[in-house]
């Protein structure tokens, strides 16, 4: 369910240009089909620390397949974009869900000793659908029609709701108090001020709409901190954050999702536009990445059992920031195959260190607060995917709106400042990484 799910998330972004001219709508619009579905999922994310605390994995799990079953068939037989929006809202509410269960089932039920493989092949899962949405969504929409893309999954959702209903199988932790309502009200519309603040960015700029939006999302964020540590009930516990690690840890998490997700929606566009490719080779150029990716996720959490995180997530964080640099480097050079080789050492760096990064901050914590680092890290690169897409795709609209020279040329320029931006980007994240390392190797001597 959560590779369906997050499949799901970026198998039409090969289709934007086709779904523009269809129903009539910007670049900047359609890009809400990717950044809302995200948006949702980030939503949905912040409320699972509480239910699973209160509902069992089986019943969230047949919750989840519902939602997606329900939004699917919505979606493919849509007649304007509205109706295909909200059937990606819908469906979205099934990734929010499954994600979180998935985690916490390895974080509750699966020894420490292996926790870094089981979360490997999570982590497997996370990265390797929505690098594969594209190559999936291209292929199909070009050989067959963009619709077949959601009713294609239809039979995978069925066999998840047959399969998961055997055999998921837990017990929550006992939850006595209500739920934050307050709390999620204040969130969802920090969340949604960011990142339509962002996409705003598509038409207006950097203009009033950008800067009072984020003004919105800041006051609302400060909201939600003062009424989930001050009401009856919480959201989750945001006293995880005393730790000093678990914060970079979330950073870096941000991060490396932000720049996997927009990368994964900028290279499709740029092909397309800039290189001219189909959109089954634009899709293409993103699957070499994504299967090496799925092969070193799980290798790379046998290493973190065997010899502690910090190595594999270092040795991630430098390659990661060595394939944003050459995009940026290399953009006057840029063809498929070279994109399709940049792609792959991002990929290699990227499924390093996602992976044992969650691992990482789960062991930070009690295991009662599993739930919480669960759901806080779920909803943070959720959060991180839909702000990267709808920052990295608003950048290109207005580069295509105010540039000079033909469309190839006005993408161009978007992709040099989206390759520019993810780069200095990488660079926090192995900026982040060093420290944090540090930090818990003082912490470990200390404990001594």
């Amino acid at each position: 369910m959560t590779f369906i799910g997050i499949l799901n998330e970026t198998s039409m972004n090969v289709t934007y240009p086709e779904l523009a001219n269809l129903f009539h709508v910007s670049l900047d619009v359609v890009q809400w089909i990717t950044t809302g579905y995200l948006l949702m999922v980030t939503i949905t994310m912040g409320t699972t620390a509480y239910l699973l605390r209160q509902f069992t994995a089986r019943r969230l799990h047949l919750a989840a397949v519902t939602a997606f079953i329900v939004g699917d068939v919505l979606s493919a037989m849509a007649v304007n974009f509205p109706m295909l929006l909200v059937g990606r809202l819908i469906q979205s509410v099934a990734t929010g869900l499954a994600t979180p269960i998935l985690f916490h089932l390895i974080f509750t039920e699966i020894p420490r000793e292996k926790l870094g493989a089981m979360t490997g092949f999570a982590g497997m899962v996370i990265s390797f659908a929505p690098a594969l949405g594209p190559t999936y969504g291209g292929f199909i929409s070009e050989t067959l029609s963009w619709r077949m893309i959601f009713w294609l999954l239809l039979p995978l959702a069925l066999i998840s709701l047959v399969i998961g209903q055997l055999y998921i199988c837990n017990r929550p932790f006992s939850n006595d108090k209500p739920f934050s309502y307050g709390s999620l009200i204040a969130l969802a519309l920090a969340l949604f001020a960011v990142v339509y603040g962002c996409s705003t960015i598509g038409k207006g700029g950097f203009g009033p709409a950008f800067w009072i939006l984020m003004v919105v999302g800041a006051a609302c964020f400060g909201l939600f901190i003062y009424v989930n540590g001050h009401g009856q009930s919480q959201l989750f516990d945001l006293t995880v954050f005393r730790v000093k690690p678990l914060r970079l840890s979330t950073l870096t998490y941000f991060s490396l999702q932000f720049i996997n997700i927009g990368i994964s929606l900028v290279i499709p566009l740029y092909a397309q536009y800039v290189l001219h490719t189909s959109a089954t080779v634009a899709g293409l150029v993103l699957l070499p990445g994504s299967v090496l990716g799925a092969f070193l996720a799980p290798l790379a959490g046998r290493l973190a059992d065997e010899q502690g995180f910090a190595k594999p997530v270092t040795f991630g964080g430098i390659l990661l920031l060595v394939g944003t640099a050459c995009f940026a480097i290399f953009q006057h050079q840029l063809n498929a195959w070279r994109l399709m080789v940049f792609f792959l050492i991002l990929r290699a760096g990227f499924n390093f260190a996602f992976g044992n990064t969650i691992s990482n901050a789960s062991v930070l914590v009690d295991q009662r607060n599993s739930s919480d680092v669960n759901s806080i890290f779920n909803m943070v690169q959720q959060f991180a995917g839909s702000l990267g897409t709808g920052l990295l795709a608003a950048v290109i609209a207005l580069t295509q709106q105010r540039g000079t020279g033909n469309l190839a040329r006005q993408t161009f320029v978007g992709g040099r400042i989206d390759y520019l931006l993810l780069t200095v980007l990488a660079v926090v994240v192995v900026a982040a990484i060093v420290v944090n390392y540090r930090w818990q190797k003082r912490l470990h001597l200390a404990e001594k």
